[in-house]
């Protein structure tokens, strides 16, 4: 039995047409927003839970950082176990002053911002060496550094480092010092002990300038 043509509209031997290809120039354009949200969120991704790098603002980690190095910090350490003496730590400002009322849309633009490197923190980031965890009583005279009675090696030093009472660090917190003893804002002053919930990850590697490249 026949196929009414009439009744159907296409005959047996018709087939479809294939479809027009685009241009590559013009598909890729259409793709690219796409692709560009999607690096942008990876980049975000990796920078909140992973790496991120580190710009050195000033001369309290010299020798072992200089101002302008680039280091990148590792957060992952840090999920398994808290920081250790000895660690080089990025951390948040331990006081952070409130941050302004930007309301919801401008709260979340700023913190895209931060987290892309478009937009300034806040407040300052700090890089610091442990000296003492919670727990530790932390000294220093004749030029050392003394953790529950025990000098410490610390051969990153070239000067020695002033004298100052014994500290005992609270539990949840950490004393930290920088390198350069005499030029370093940090727990001997006004910077006081760090909470462990502030810190931002370990200082890994020093990535910039590329002569400088080295594991810390």
């Amino acid at each position: 039995m026949k196929t009414d043509e009439r009744a159907t509209g296409v005959r047996e031997n018709d087939e479809p047409k294939p479809k027009k290809a685009r241009h590559p120039a013009l598909q890729f354009l259409t793709e690219l927003p796409g692709l560009v949200i999607m690096a942008f969120a990876l980049a975000l991704l990796i920078k909140s839970t992973l790496i991120q790098a580190f710009w050195i603002p000033t001369g309290s980690m010299e020798p072992t950082l200089m101002p302008g190095d680039r280091v990148i910090v590792a957060k992952v350490p840090y999920y398994f176990h808290d920081p250790q003496r000895g660690d080089i730590i990025v951390f948040e400002e331990p006081d952070p002053a409130k941050a302004p009322d930007r309301g919801v849309v401008g709260a979340f633009t700023h913190w895209l911002g931060q987290g892309l490197g478009f937009s300034a923190p806040d407040n300052p980031d700090y890089i610091k060496r442990v000296i003492g965890e919670p727990g530790d009583v932390v000294s220093a005279k004749d030029g050392h550094v003394f953790v529950n009675g025990l000098e410490i090696s610390e051969p990153y030093l070239t000067q020695k480092t002033a004298k100052f009472p014994k500290t005992k660090v609270p539990p949840g917190k950490l004393f930290v010092m920088g390198d350069n003893r005499s030029n370093s804002l940090d727990s001997r002053f006004g910077l006081g002990f760090v909470p462990i919930d502030r810190v931002i990850g370990k200082a890994a590697i020093v990535i910039w300038p590329i002569r400088d490249m080295a594991g810390l």
